[in-house]
Formats: C-alpha cells, structure tokens, sequence
C-alpha cells in the first residue's frame, strides 16, 4: 500500500465509518469522505457526517442517492416503519443493493479525483446478516470496478475481520476513542453518542464498547502489577520493604 496516495472513505458519520477515516488519515498522504443521501431514517446523519469532515480537515462530498430511497422502501428509508429483525430473515434495516451502489458511486468519484483506495467500514463479524457486508461480495466488486472502468481500484475494510470490542479498540489506538463515542451517530432513532440504548444498532455498540473497556481495564491492572512487582526486583526489596531480591512471580501487585 503506497502511503503517499489519495483514499476516498465512505462516510456516514456512524462508529464504524468514523473510525475508518481516522484509520485512512494515518494510512494515506491525502483523504476524502463521501455520504450518500438516500433518504435515511434521520437526516442527523448527514448533519453529523458534515461536521466531523468540517472538524478533521478532510474535503467532503454529499451525492444525492434518493433512487435508492425510491427503489428500496425499509426501516432505513421510511421513519414511520418499525424495525424488526425476525428469525430465519434480514433485518428490515437492510437496504437492498446500498454497499454496492455506494461503492460504485465512491468508484467514480475515486477515478475523478486520482484516487485508487477506496475504504469502507463494512465487517462480516457483526454484519447482523447483510450480504453486502460480505468479504466475498467486496473482493468481488472489487474485480468487477476495475475491469468496468479499467482502473486499478483497492478497496480497504479495516474491519472487516473485528468485532465491536475491537473496533472500539482500533479508535483507542487511533487516539480517538472519546471522540468517536461523543460525536458520532449510530443510533436508529438519530441520537448522537450512546444514543437511545434500545436499538438493535445501539445494543451492538454498547455491548462491544463495554467489552473492550473491561479488557482494557484487564490489562492495565495486570499492567501495573508487572511494573510493581519488576521495580520491587530493581530495587532489591521484596513487597514488604525487606532487602533481598525476590522473583517476580512472588511479588503480589497491590
């Protein structure tokens, strides 16, 4: 991956789109966020997506996608329709054919600016089911972008592979962890930070935030109980103040 050229991020202003453009800001000389406006269950989401790029520095460009809204009627694109998820089906969050057409559009926009990275938060580990979110669906749109319009594209997924817990733990890395959980929007009902806490989307970002907290929290205690017990060894005292160096395995961290 050649650092010195140009990325394009899907961006939604969500968690996991967020977190992917402070990931393509650490790997690519320059970024560029594009959101879609396909007539998504809460505007607040474009509004969000706006400010964070304003905020970054990053240049930002908004595509009308308002077919899609046409063509595809779901709890994503119709407020008044409850969302549902029953067992054995896709959540009626699913929006038939949205990663695809994003991709696409993200494609030509790509093509025109010079840039060959496209990046996007799709993850098949917490997907909830959607095909598009698909490794397989993105290593073959891949192939079929570059041969549409003979250009060496490179689609990225950061997260692809991870979970929530560590998705929360990549934006720690990134030093943007707070940030991320202040300012973006995930929510279903458009509430920005923690949201509502009852959404399907709300639930899953909650539960892995809780999960990483709690590994972190881990493994800086076990952190501070190596420091302890390697200075009593450095200093030649035991735990208790005595003299004499003790092994480390014998060194109880307080």
């Amino acid at each position: 991956m050649d650092r010195q050229e140009k990325a394009i991020v899907i961006f939604s202003g969500g968690q996991d789109s967020t977190t992917c453009l402070f990931w393509a800001k650490r790997e690519f000389a320059e970024v560029e966020a594009v959101t879609f406006d396909y007539g998504q269950r809460h505007r607040a989401e474009i509004d969000c997506a706006r400010r964070i790029a304003e905020e970054q520095n990053v240049p930002w460009t908004l595509l009308d996608m308002g077919l899609l809204n046409q063509l595809a009627p779901n709890a994503l694109t119709r407020s008044g329709m409850a969302i549902e998820h029953r067992e054995g089906e896709l959540p009626n969050t699913f929006v038939d054919g949205r990663n695809m057409l994003f991709l696409t559009f993200a494609a030509i926009v790509a093509k025109q600016r010079g840039a060959r990275h496209l990046v996007t938060g799709v993850c098949e580990t917490d997907f909830s089911g959607y095909p598009d979110c698909r490794d397989i669906f993105i290593k073959s749109l891949n192939v079929t972008l570059n041969l549409a319009m003979d250009y060496s594209f490179f689609i990225h997924t950061p997260l692809m592979r991870i979970d929530k817990a560590a998705t929360w733990k990549l934006a720690d890395e990134l030093g943007v962890f707070d940030y991320i959980r202040t300012n973006t929007i995930t929510c279903y009902n458009g509430i920005p930070g923690d949201g509502c806490g009852e959404c399907p989307s709300c639930k899953l970002r909650l539960a892995g935030m809780t999960a990483y907290l709690a590994e972190r929290e881990r493994l800086q205690s076990a952190d501070a109980g190596d420091a302890f017990a390697s200075g009593a060894v450095a200093d030649g005292t035991d735990a208790d103040g005595g003299s004499g160096a003790v092994p480390a395995r014998q060194v109880k961290p307080v």
